[in-house]
């Protein structure tokens, strides 16, 4: 059997029994190297690489982390909580639709927060663990379903950065998969990349929609556990709550630094505009943080002397998130010099010889797979662009078929996979008191409810552009 295989399906059977991410990533790592003939010292010699590789993953994940942090300290996460909880409290008639109404209000905002957090303020999932923990009482309080919530998160995470090209989307679109498939051969000047992706994503869309209003639109008890508030929820598979996050009471509402968190987020995205625009090499999510930082310090919004705690609470929340992320990249590196994904696309295509359906429906469940073990699209999609073009050119499919194709076969699997952050983002905030349990409540509910309207909206697409 094929080694990529193996590792993948090792790594996620590891998980599901709750062995711990990283620890499964390893293992499935290892397994998968020692089968494909690495041998042992091969196959550590490529996990480390793998990690090294990471090192920027970990970096943009502590200062996205930080921003966030600084954000949070003007109090608008328990001014939000607060103002729910106060709308909350009625005893008159029409507290059952207060009650409907801040449902539905909480889950489209928690979603644009999730979209916004790719673009407009883009602190990626760092938003999570500060905003979510002091919504939890009011999730109680109204039965909310957490598993709706997850979902609703990922669906922001993802959607947007393979639909929008702005921010974490530019990078994933224009950067990474249009990038590749011109380097593979095919010209793409002329491709809209949004026309190529917009049935693959209404696809999450209808995914979103069956979550929210069918599948978890029950009431769902939950105990009241008191909640810190600077805490993220643990990276474990599904334990009790951990100490991800920093510590500490919660932060007091000041309208000064209300004004400053609003002028730092609109300085970080003009600085990813500008960056953008002028097609810089620099990193324009790093540039643009690292500066909204300076605002708050040369502000004095954050002080001095709370500057090191704020800084460092924000990149401790992020810390073990960041740490399962460089695993995957250690694992993704054994994959990638296996010599073993290659073959897995060349036999799968080979099954259905120029039968356009078949090859289509076999190159998203590859991606699927590879993407699953991987834990990021965007180190799947150099893996398998150069791969794919030479076949899509082969059966016939258009340069926007392609161009489809490989993004969705990319984004397949972010969202169900136990090492995405998509899924440990939702867990670090839905996991603060313990009663949100890492694969059963986010990387199940999110893998039925996207993986699948997505692989079939993603062969659709391949078979009408």
């Amino acid at each position: 059997m094929n080694a990529v295989v193996v590792a993948v399906c090792l790594m996620l059977l590891l998980a599901v029994l709750r062995v711990h991410v990283v620890l499964a990533l390893f293992i499935g790592a290892l397994a998968g190297g020692l089968l494909s003939g690495m041998g042992l010292e091969g196959t550590m010699v490529a996990f480390q690489e793998g990690l090294g590789a990471g090192a920027k993953i970990a970096l943009s994940y502590a200062l996205l982390g930080a921003f966030a942090m600084a954000v949070a300290h003007s109090g608008l996460p328990n001014l939000l909580a607060q103002w729910m909880l106060g709308h909350l409290r009625s005893s008159d008639g029409t507290g059952a639709r207060k009650r409907a109404f801040t449902r539905w209000a909480m889950l489209a905002g928690i979603c644009a927060m999730a979209v916004m957090s790719q673009n407009l303020i883009p602190v990626h999932i760092a938003f999570i663990p500060l905003l979510i923990p002091p919504l939890l009482v009011v999730m109680n309080n109204l039965r909310l379903d957490r598993r709706a919530v997850a979902c609703a998160l990922t669906f922001g995470l993802v959607t947007t950065y393979m639909f929008l090209p702005i921010g974490f989307g530019k990078i994933f679109l224009t950067d990474i998969l249009l990038g590749n498939i011109a380097k593979a051969g095919m010209d793409v000047s002329g491709i809209n990349v949004m026309s190529a992706m917009a049935i693959p994503a209404a696809g999450m869309v209808v995914g979103l929609l069956l979550a929210v209003f069918v599948t978890y639109r029950k009431p769902r008890e939950y105990r009241d556990v008191a909640v810190d508030t600077g805490a993220a929820g643990g990276a474990n598979t599904g334990g009790d709550a951990g100490a991800a996050g920093a510590a500490g009471a919660a932060p007091a509402v000041s309208r000064y630094r209300i004004v400053i968190s609003l002028v730092a987020i609109l300085v970080c995205f003009g600085i990813q505009l500008v960056l953008n625009a002028v097609d810089s090499d620099a990193d324009a999510l790093l540039v643009g943080a690292l500066v909204g930082l300076c605002v708050f310090i040369f502000s004095r919004a954050i002080k001095l002397h709370e500057a090191d705690d704020v800084f460092t609470g924000g990149m401790k929340m992020m810390a073990l998130i960041g740490f399962i992320m460089i695993s995957a990249q250690g694992f993704a590196n054994v994959m990638s010099e296996s010599g073993q994904i290659e073959p897995l696309v060349n036999a799968t295509a080979a099954m259905f010889g120029s039968n356009k359906a078949m090859a289509s429906l076999a190159m998203l469940l590859v991606g699927l797979l590879v993407t699953m073990g991987i834990g990021s699209s965007f180190s799947t999609l150099p893996i398998i662009a150069a791969i794919y073009v030479p076949l899509c050119v082969t059966l016939g499919f258009s340069p926007l078929a392609t161009v489809s194709i490989i993004g969705t076969a990319g984004a397949l699997g972010d969202a169900g996979s136990p090492a995405s952050d998509s899924t440990l983002g939702p867990m670090a905030g839905l996991n603060a008191d313990g009663q949100h349990d890492h694969i059963r409540d986010s990387v199940i509910p999110t893998f039925i409810h996207f993986n699948i309207p997505l692989l079939i909206a993603g062969w659709i697409a391949s078979l009408v552009l």
